[in-house]
């Protein structure tokens, strides 16, 4: 079974942050959430991949190339971004007629991957959530999806799909997605998979649903730093070395420079990263950051960012300075 991961994004809602970076390489939990995704699936037998790329995809070329290396990758360009159905329908050299696995990649999910790839069926792994206006959504009986709807208005259901397909013959899939293309059906001005997965449903395609409870959309900062939390997990001990008290968990990369600071809980901390005189908890601080007599909490501070001052809740990008007096 082949991997396919679209991750052409912009990532719009994490602006400034991904001004400079894909929303696919944002920190979360010491790892970029491509990372993540990557290890779940290595794990779970997955040995090909097809990522689609756009917006900074060399980022993700460099970050595979040296943390994925051994794996066989094929990446695919998606100039206009058209629709999570048009990156997916851009794969289909890449992936053939054969089973294939779609996630996205701004998505962490914790789900028994392995067990889904063994299954003999098309799967749809859903959540229930408390507005599925904003998802796609199934509608089912008893595990068996009977209908798809993209952000449906008058929702049916509570299901919301969360980004993680499994199908055994990706050629059907790929026949659905070209007539979209070709007939130019669109939904909200986009080719959405949903759409595709309806064509395949009312084609005699049999799908079952896959509930699961660890979904982690990582789309905007409040999002990210819960997933940075859950990723991390509960609270532990207290240990002090030095000038710097650490409260577990944290993730913090061995190159950054720590002096005289209390770190965590829920806290990660990218390479080069400098921290001094500063509180920091429940935050991601990103790589070459500088932190300097602040007290931090919920709070998302983006590569080379300098922060200065006192204590606050931030949301700082890429490269900029903020002081506070």
């Amino acid at each position: 079974m082949k991997a396919i991961i679209p991750a052409a994004g912009i990532g719009t809602r994490l602006r400034p942050h991904t001004l400079t970076i894909p929303k696919a390489m944002l920190l979360v939990a010491g790892r970029p959430i491509l990372g993540h995704i990557l290890d779940g699936l290595h794990g779970a037998g997955i040995e090909e991949f097809v990522i689609v790329v756009g917006y900074h995809g060399d980022r993700i070329r460099e970050f595979v190339a040296r943390d994925h290396g051994d794996k066989r990758v094929t990446f695919v360009e998606q100039d206009q971004r058209l629709g999570l159905g048009h990156a997916v329908h851009l794969c289909r050299d890449a992936v053939g007629g054969g089973p294939a696995l779609v996630i996205l990649g701004d998505t962490i999910v914790r789900a028994d991957l392995a067990a889904m790839v063994r299954r003999p069926d098309n799967l749809i792994a859903v959540c229930p959530v408390d507005d599925p206006r904003r998802f796609g959504v199934v509608e089912t009986q008893g595990s068996v999806v009977t209908r798809f709807v993209e952000k449906p208005e008058q929702p049916r259901s509570n299901l919301a799909i969360v980004g993680l397909y499994t199908f055994q013959e990706s050629a059907r899939l790929f026949a659905c997605l070209d007539r979209l293309v070709r007939e130019g059906i669109r939904t909200k001005g986009e080719y959405q998979l949903t759409d595709a997965l309806q064509l395949m449903l009312e084609g005699g395609e049999r799908f079952l649903v896959q509930e699961i409870d660890g979904w982690h959309d990582c789309g905007e900062a409040e999002t990210l730093l819960e997933t940075n939390r859950v990723l991390l997990g509960p609270e532990g001990r207290i240990h002090a070395d030095g000038s710097v008290v650490i409260k577990a968990p944290v993730e913090i990369h061995p190159s950054a420079r720590l002096r005289s600071c209390v770190i965590g809980p829920h806290v990660t901390i990218g390479p080069g990263a400098v921290i001094k005189d500063a509180v920091i908890a429940d935050s991601i601080v990103n790589e070459g950051a500088q932190v300097d007599g602040v007290v931090l909490r919920a709070s998302l501070i983006g590569p080379y960012a300098e922060v200065q001052g006192r204590g606050a809740s931030l949301n700082v990008g890429d490269y900029s300075r903020t002081e506070l007096h």
